[in-house]
């Protein structure tokens, strides 16, 4: 499975960037999503989690009501808009494949396929 993250950029304070995650060669269908980011100097930390329907979505407090997840399974691709954006938003946001449940985690260790990440930077 491969996947392929777009669509970062640099925006400023209170802007907005929309996400993309391209799958192929899996049953993207039967994945749960999810994206991570990491900031400079700091761990890897969870944003947001889909499942494999759609049915189900979960995100980080510090996003809730700013970023929404979505998913087109026969693009195969996952998506992440991002809204109101703050400079603490700043860092590279890959996406992550689970495929054992399909049902999504906060845990990145549970995530079996990764994608290479995009660089969001939000200027104050």
């Amino acid at each position: 499975v491969q996947l392929q993250a777009s669509g970062g950029g640099l925006v400023q304070a209170g802007g907005s960037l929309r996400l993309s995650c391209a799958a192929s060669g899996g049953s993207f269908s039967n994945y749960a999503m999810g994206w991570f980011r990491q900031a400079p100097g700091k761990e890897r930390e969870f944003v947001a989690f889909i499942n494999w329907s759609g049915s189900r979505t979960y995100y980080r407090d510090s996003v809730k009501g700013r970023f929404t997840i979505s998913r087109d399974n026969a693009k195969n691709t996952v998506y992440l808009q991002m809204s109101s954006l703050k400079p603490e938003d700043t860092a590279v946001y890959s996406c992550a494949a689970e495929d054992r449940t399909g049902h999504g985690s906060e845990m990145e260790q549970e995530y079996d396929y990764w994608g290479q990440g995009t660089q969001v930077t939000v200027s104050s």
